[in-house]
Parts: structure tokens; sequence; C-alpha cells
């Protein structure tokens, strides 16, 4: 093993870091210290911390992240109406480049050598983490158990854990896995490999299953300046409070849940189930206001930028030069959407009923049916004509004389 005196690690509280901590003892001799960043995962932040120092850390960190989660992670990626592969609005993806930014600099202050993380050698969260802590601190050293060990999986895992004295959490078996933060769930793995099985009943956590859902629909408005959400049913809140607010009147309408094939960054497909409950409400509310205050071209141009976009963001190249140059166009063009998008919740559906702006580009006059002062209707035979000319010199070529 390389000479390493000092590691900070990512540290949840589960099987796999409590295993890591005690193998980087073991194995590199290495002072572990331990790191659990609270994204709005739960209670379970302060007990790790707490069986961090149990398990043997030398010292552990439990820091508050959430507020500075949805401010600078979520509400960048609701301005850039970023969807990877139509479907996934990316919870995981946006949660491990803070994580690891602030692992480095923890490793910084405390002067460790290495960093250290739990993510498996077959994932993306390994990529994530990597790619942020070299675009921030080039010459860190990393640590990745999983690609190093000769475990071969959880019952490995167990074995170690009871040999070395190591508690391992006694909870009930899921047939996943869960990673969980303040803007989504996701699970994976176990049954859920293979496509065809359903998600288990009672698996979801954010969301009521939407047979069950109020049988009376629900409608919301959601405010918007600058690209960003302030306002819930005319309630001003900071970003936490917003998104948890959304969570919970989506939540309770069964609003959110995906279920989708995607393909990952190592190259590999992988089944996902995923529940965003409030963000799935900021994506629509957010493309509403749009829709009366973006021109026509700009729009279309960001559009076609958004899988480039979101394919950063998911690939981990959050600190890379591309995304932080993109995000500085995307949020250029936000500094006119701000309005109001009215939401109708009902039964796992969320969908707009109106939206208003002082700078909306929607114009009365000129759209209406009714008689008008300000559209020459005659002007559109001008227009098709123009638009038609390469097209009927292509048809009286193809067709040729007389036809």
């Amino acid at each position: 093993m390389e000479k390493i005196k000092k590691v900070v690690l990512a540290y949840s509280g589960g099987l796999d870091t409590s295993v890591i901590l005690a193998w980087i003892k073991e194995n590199y001799g290495a002072e572990v210290i331990a790191f659990t960043a609270d994204v709005g995962q739960g209670e379970e932040v302060e007990e790790a911390k707490q069986k961090a120092l149990a398990t043997g850390a030398s010292k552990a960190y439990a820091l508050d992240l959430r507020e500075e989660f949805v401010r600078d992670f979520v509400f960048p990626v609701i301005r850039a109406a970023a969807v990877y592969e139509n479907q996934y609005l990316m919870g995981t993806s946006i949660a491990r480049p803070l994580i690891a930014r602030e692992l480095v600099r923890i490793a910084r202050e405390e002067g460790a050598d290495a960093i250290a993380h739990g993510a498996t050698g077959k994932g993306n969260d390994q990529v994530r983490f990597e790619l942020t802590a070299y675009a921030l601190q080039p010459d860190i050293k990393v640590i990745a158990p999983w690609r190093e060990w000769s475990f071969k999986g959880r019952t490995d895992l167990i074995n170690y854990a009871k040999e070395k004295g190591i508690p391992v959490p006694v909870t009930p078996e899921r047939p996943y896995s869960i990673d969980a933060n303040l803007f989504h769930i996701s699970y994976e793995g176990g049954v859920l490999e293979d496509p065809w099985v359903a998600p288990p009943k009672g698996m979801w956590r954010l969301t009521r299953d939407p047979e069950d859902a109020p049988d009376v629909p629900e409608e919301i408005e959601i405010e918007f300046e600058a690209g960003n959400p302030v306002a819930v049913n005319g309630q001003r809140m900071g970003p936490l409070e917003l998104l948890q607010c959304l969570n919970q009147i989506a939540g309770k309408h069964g609003v959110g849940r995906v279920d989708i094939v995607e393909n990952r960054f190592v190259g590999m497909k992988s089944r996902g189930c995923y529940e965003t409950p409030g963000g799935t409400l900021l994506h629509i509310a957010h493309r509403a206001v749009e829709s009366i205050t973006l021109d026509r071209e700009v729009m279309h141009l960001r559009d076609q930028l958004i899988p480039q976009y979101a394919e950063m963001v998911y690939n981990g190249f959050w600190y890379a030069p591309e995304r932080i140059a993109l995000q500085k166009f995307m949020d250029d063009i936000q500094q006119r959407v701000s309005g109001v998008a009215r939401l109708k919740l009902y039964k796992g559906n969320a969908y707009v009923t109106g939206r208003k702006s002082d700078a909306s580009l929607y114009d009365h006059k000129t759209v209406t049916f009714e008689e008008d002062e300000v559209y020459n209707q005659a002007d559109a035979g001008g227009f098709i004509r123009l638009q038609a000319l390469r097209l009927r010199t292509h048809a009286a070529k193809r067709l040729g004389p007389g036809e």
C-alpha cells in the first residue's frame, strides 16, 4: 500500500463505509477522519457521526449542507431545465459534487494525504466524487476500496465486520438499495435489476401511491424570480423551506415517481426508480413561466443544449469549465424568467392550469381570434410563399417538366 498517514472518508454509517473505515486503518495504517454530509437524508447523520467515532475514526464531521445543496446545486439545475435522458432529474448526480467538495476542503484543513469513498467500481458515483476532487485539488490522492480489496459482496463485508467487532446494522433486509437527499430518493439493485419486475409494493417513501392519493385535486401556485423559485401560494420562502414544502404537497398526491432504464457513464444500462416530488413541480412550473417570458429562438437554442448540460452533470463534470460556462449562459437568459405558474395535482399527475408574468411576451391583441388592429392576416400569404420557395424549387427539379 502507498504510504498515507491521514485520510478523510465520506462516511454514511452503513455497512460499506464502516468496513472501509476499519479496512483503511488496517491496510494503510492511516488515521481516518469521517465526514458525513447532511443533504436531507434524515436522522442518520448524527448517528453516523457517533458510529464513526465508535468504529475507530480519530475525528468525525457531520455538516448540515441542506440549504446550500438546494440553493447552489438544485436551483441551478432547475434554471437549466435539465433532465437526463428525458426523465431523470438527477437528484444523486447533483449531491455528489457538493459532498466531494467538502471532502477536499476538510482534507486540506486537516492536512490529510487522501480522501476515500465507498462507491463501487460499477457505478457513476465513483466518477462524480473523483472528477470533483481532481478538479478542485489536482494532486489529491483517492482511495476507492471497492476497486482495491478482495471482498466480493455483502456477505464478505458482514464477516469482516464481525471479525473486527464492527456493529452490523440490524435493519430489515431490503431487496434493493436506497440513496436519499432533499431532492429525491433513488432505488436500485436487488429485485429492481430485472427491468420487467415491478417495484415492490411499499417501496416508495416520499410519495403516496397515486391510487391512494386524495380524490380531490389541489391547485398550487409557484412563483419564480430570475429562474429561481421564491414562493408557494404567495408565501415567500428560502430554498430549503420551499423545497420541503413542495415535497410534502407533491408527495401527498403521489407526484414525482419515475421508473427508468438509464445509460450509466461507465457504459452499462441500469434500471433505477426515482421519486422527486417537489423537484417535479419545480420543473413543470419553471417551464410554464419560461413559455411566456423567453424569446422563441433563445428557448429553442437553450433546449438544444439541455441534453449536453444534463450529461455533464450526470457524468460528474459539475466543476468542469464547460459546465460552468454553460451555466452562465443558462443563468443569463433566466434574468427575465419571473412570474407565477399554477399547477393542478391529482392522482400522481401535475399539470399546468395557468401562468402569468409582468415580463410576459404573450400578446393577447396579436394572438386573438377576434378582430384586431395589430396583425394583417394577408401578410401570412407572402410569408408562406417565401418559406415554400425552396420546396417548390426542389419539387420542380424532382418532378421534371410537365409534372
